[in-house]
């Protein structure tokens, strides 16, 4: 055995890692010592006596700080991803100690899991009332790097694009088609016919730029000859988009069968929308596994993404007695 392997399996500690993620979060021993109460000594002492014991470099030292070399990074990101499962490890321990059943992270994509989650979460205190979850809401830019570190254990909502699920296993639950939505006040809510140039005058609700909807969007509105206004606003929440087609003319993309609220009631545009997304599902990484909490989760999402979609599909029928539902079953895992 080498001397960086015997350090490595014997003498790596868990202090170690944190004064690795420490130092690279401050890359200044004082503020260091200030934020673990030591003395700026004993952090050098410290630093001094891992990079002696593993034979390596793992800080420059500059006059801008310390700069991790190649060695450096190489362990902070190592560092990194074990003081996650520690800390999985831990909230695990505790529950069980304590009587719970486990904690789940859950990363939601709101525009797409608004109604899927609430569903799979009420599930899921029914089954199990001991098994806690936190819910983090943000974009698939912001998230998936959350999911991928091991800070997530599941992100629900609308599926990214193949091509980016190579580290990520995934399931698809939900088709959900996409509708052009109104206030019931709107002056196209009061029609009969609509035809897509009767949208351009009026101002749209929209996704922000880089998120899964925003260009497939764009493109279907550019093959109607539909050009976006200069008036617009861009957001992600659906509780900012119904709040405002309430009070304004505006027009709204969204997934699902958003106009059944019955304390926000919205007015569905009779055009017909290609298929713009992949379905809704749940992501996870693929190189962690599940935790029997996590898995507990995946079948109460699967569950009630089943329940939604036989009432969507009920709807369908006695809408168009005899006709096709535009909504799939959900697929199984791949």
């Amino acid at each position: 055995m080498s001397a960086l392997d015997w350090y490595l399996q014997i003498n790596l500690k868990a202090r170690h890692l944190r004064l690795l993620v420490t130092i690279d979060t401050y890359r200044n021993l004082t503020q260091v010592a200030d934020v673990t109460h030591v003395t700026v000594p004993a952090v050098s002492k410290s630093l001094a006596e891992l990079e002696r014991g593993l034979g390596l470099t793992l800080f420059s030292r500059t006059a801008q700080g310390l700069v991790p070399t190649p060695y450096g990074d190489c362990l902070i990101r190592h560092a990194r991803d074990m003081l996650t499962i520690l800390h999985q490890a831990r909230d695990e321990l505790k529950a069980l100690s304590s009587g719970t059943e486990g904690k789940v992270h859950i990363g939601m994509l709101p525009a797409s899991a608004s109604v899927l989650l609430p569903q799979a979460l009420s599930l899921l205190k029914q089954r199990s009332p001991g098994t806690n979850v936190m819910v983090t809401e943000g974009t698939t830019a912001l998230l998936l790097p959350e999911l991928w570190q091991g800070h997530l254990d599941l992100v629900v909502g609308r599926l990214p694009a193949p091509d980016t699920l190579g580290s990520f296993e995934e399931r698809e639950l939900l088709e959900e088609p996409v509708t052009l939505m109104t206030g019931r006040h709107h002056p196209l809510a009061r029609r009969k016919s609509v035809t897509w140039s009767d949208l351009r005058p009026y101002p749209w609700i929209l996704p922000p730029p880089g998120s899964i909807l925003r260009d497939p969007l764009e493109r279907a509105l550019e093959a109607h000859d539909v050009p976006l206004t200069s008036n617009y606003i861009e957001t992600l929440s659906m509780h900012v988009a119904r709040a405002h087609l309430q009070i304004s003319d505006f027009i709204a993309v969204m997934a699902g069968t958003p106009g059944g609220d019955t304390a926000q009631p919205l007015h569905t545009l009779p055009l017909s929308l290609p298929r713009l997304l992949r379905p809704a599902g749940v992501l996870w990484n693929r190189n962690r596994g599940l935790t029997p909490s996590a898995q507990l989760m995946v079948s109460c999402l699967e569950e009630a993404a089943g329940r939604l979609q036989a009432g969507a599909d009920a709807a369908a029928r006695a809408a168009a007695p005899g006709g096709a539902s535009r909504l799939r079953a959900p697929t199984p895992a791949r």
